[in-house]
């Protein structure tokens, strides 16, 4: 586990064993904006291939975050969570930050994310829209997990 300097009792790990992952597959298949519907296998599948960080309070599995990366050169941090009833305390803030600051992740030339609704709590850790937007693609399928 690694402390957090807000509140002590919230504590991250990136330890996968310790992860929650039907407490994750329910956030996301059911409450998420992003991933509504989304498989248990897919959920699942996309844990064992990222570097995950699991939020906790006194044990319970409260908040999650995982980067996809190549760990030299590229990273996207994707699917950042804390449970409604934990909401308006900090941990986002706490948890993003452990992320930002993990040693594999460090000196990588672009760290994306996607956002509908929390551009400046993003914004507070050095994210902003793309210096270069027309050199930016992508292939967007937002309703895959509903078909």
């Amino acid at each position: 586990m690694i402390p957090t300097t807000n509140d002590s009792s919230f504590q991250v790990s990136t330890d996968r064993t310790t992860l929650d992952v039907p407490m994750i597959y329910r956030f996301l298949s059911e409450q998420s904006t992003w991933a509504v519907g989304i498989s248990r296998t897919v959920v699942e599948r996309s844990i064992e291939n990222s570097l995950c960080f699991g939020g906790y309070l006194d044990g319970r599995q409260v908040a999650f975050a995982r980067v996809i990366t190549d760990y030299a050169t590229e990273a996207q941090l994707v699917d950042v969570f804390v449970v409604p009833e934990y909401r308006g305390r900090g941990y986002a803030k706490q948890l993003i930050r452990i992320v930002l600051e993990h040693p594999s992740l460090q000196r990588l030339r672009r760290f994306t994310l996607n956002t509908s609704d929390a551009h400046s709590l993003f914004a507070r850790f050095g994210f902003a829209p793309p210096q270069r937007p027309d050199s930016v693609m992508e292939r967007f399928s937002p309703n895959i997990y509903l078909s």
